[in-house]
């Protein structure tokens, strides 16, 4: 199979610019490039099939560029929006670029003949000189042309929001970065959304006249899910590749509550996977659905990618912790987003040196009406502390009560947790 044959059954292929992109891409390796906003200082999983796309083409012996839009970043791109973004400053764009940054180096190689290489268009697109760029390059572009834009005409169309001339010359931008890109590197593809597809082609007509150069595009589709709703949000908001904005028990989390109706797309997107892998996880979704392996299948792959080995270990322990599993060695943030949902008691740190009873402090705390009640579920064998049973009604407190940090996890009957956080 092809790259593009590979790229094709996976569902990456929206909008391609020539037909005999196949036949160019197993002539020789060629040099690509995806640019990636730096509207923070964390991609979020929208980013994830361009991503996915670069490392395709990176296995096959191409060459990718990242590019980071330090520069454009302070302009905004209009498409696919309705209103103007919120303008950042240089420093607020300069540190997301270098998040950004150090987030994408973990899933491109950056040594080998097809070593990937990262760039900023900050580094050129801050040194233009007005008058130069619009002398030089504005004469290739046709406001005609412009205005037929999709992302335009939409934002021409509504009179609450408009659009200002800052984001209408964004395509301008972003065709030079491509003009640079082939000029400096040779780069003569550009890959990216389906909303980009305007931006590529204003690139590619600008490279072919100004340096006599073929280049191609080729665009993704816009993901959602089977419903309809927009992918990659959950009730909390975006899910980040940064681990400090959404955990990797979180991440894991995300994946293993995708739909049946979506899981099948998701694992040709966002995992090597084989087509006979995939189509024996696609059958247990139709004979075993309540085992939910193709879930778990992505959501392992996935976290493995984006957070590593121990992470994702750490996130399997955690998510089996919430179904009686074992809790020593999930640390008090994973505790704390593993029972996130769960009522909890602040407790005087002081109980755990002055022996008071157990049963004393589940009352006090509410989790228990009466010690009678505490005592009736001692002795069924209901009452866990830690993961650990309770088995004396006279049970005390101490230091050891800790689970981690400040914690102590309670679990009455099977499934009802309540946290104790001593203070």
């Amino acid at each position: 199979m092809s790259l593009y044959q590979e790229l094709q059954w996976r569902g990456f292929v929206h909008q391609c610019t020539h037909e005999n992109m196949e036949t160019e891409l197993e002539k020789e390796p060629i040099t690509l490039y995806c640019g990636f906003d730096p509207t923070a200082d964390s991609l979020h999983i929208g980013s994830l099939l361009p991503i996915m796309g670069l490392m395709h083409f990176q296995r096959a012996g191409h060459k990718p560029i990242v590019l980071v839009g330090g520069g454009t970043g302070l302009i905004g791109d209009p498409s696919g929006k309705t209103d103007e973004r919120s303008l950042l400053d240089d420093a607020q764009v300069r540190k997301n670029a270098e998040g950004i940054h150090a987030q994408l180096e973990r899933f491109l190689d950056f040594e080998g003949p097809a070593a990937a290489v990262m760039q900023n268009n900050a580094d050129w697109l801050c040194q233009l000189s007005l008058v130069e760029f619009l002398r030089d390059i504005g004469k290739h572009f046709s406001v005609n042309v412009m205005l037929n834009k999709e992302s335009v005409k939409q934002r021409l169309n509504d009179r609450d929001h408009g659009i200002s001339y800052t984001e209408f010359t964004y395509s301008l931008l972003q065709a030079f970065d491509f003009l640079h890109l082939c000029k400096e590197h040779d780069c003569r593809l550009q890959i990216g959304g389906s909303d980009q597809w305007g931006n590529i082609v204003a690139g590619m007509d600008l490279s072919r006249r100004m340096l006599s150069k073929d280049t191609f595009g080729l665009t993704f589709p816009l993901i959602t899910k089977a419903d309809g709703s927009k992918f990659g949000k959950s009730e909390g908001g975006n899910i980040w590749l940064d681990p400090e904005r959404t955990s990797p028990y979180k991440f894991y989390q995300f994946w293993i509550n995708q739909s049946d109706e979506d899981v099948p797309r998701y694992l040709r997107f966002f995992t090597f996977l084989t087509q006979d892998e995939i189509q024996e996880l696609e059958k247990s979704i139709a004979e075993e659905p309540h085992k939910r392996a193709a879930q778990k299948r992505l959501a392992e792959e996935l976290t493995r990618l984006v957070h590593g080995e121990e992470a994702l270990a750490n996130a399997i322990k955690a998510s089996q912790a919430m179904f009686g599993g074992e809790l020593t060695g999930l640390d008090e943030a994973t505790l704390l987003d593993i029972f996130s949902e769960v009522p909890s008691t602040e407790v005087q740190r002081s109980v755990l040196t002055e022996g008071v009873a157990l049963i004393d402090t589940l009352v006090n705390a509410g989790i228990f009406e009466s010690k009678g009640e505490a005592r009736r579920m001692i002795k069924n064998g209901g009452l866990n502390l830690n993961g650990e049973r309770i088995d004396a009604d006279d049970a005390t407190l101490s230091e050891a009560s800790i689970l981690t940090g400040n914690i102590a996890v309670v679990r009455k009957g099977k499934k009802n947790y309540h946290l104790l956080k001593f203070v």
